[in-house]
């Protein structure tokens, strides 16, 4: 928070970072002051697969193509070379 405007600002950066000087606003070279607030904790979310589940779903679909194409060939006709 801005002393001289009284604006908030948000500003994250590192414990062994130099904190932020100047405001954004006005362009105040005193030092911001430290609003005390609760430390947010960002939950990245990934996808887990079980392991050899994504493989399993590669193979289905090729089973599928497989027989179609087993399908295919039965159906058609050809001559004796």
């Amino acid at each position: 928070m801005c002393e001289v405007c009284g604006s908030d600002q948000m500003a994250f950066h590192l414990y062994d970072e130099a904190p932020f000087v100047n405001c954004k606003n006005c362009d105040n070279v005193e030092p911001l002051v430290k609003v005390i607030t609760s430390p947010s904790y960002f939950k990245k979310e990934t996808e887990v697969n079980k392991t050899g589940e994504v493989t399993r779903e590669y193979i289905e679909k090729n089973r599928e193509i497989l027989e179609k194409e087993k399908q295919k060939a039965k159906e058609e006709t050809y001559e004796p070379s």
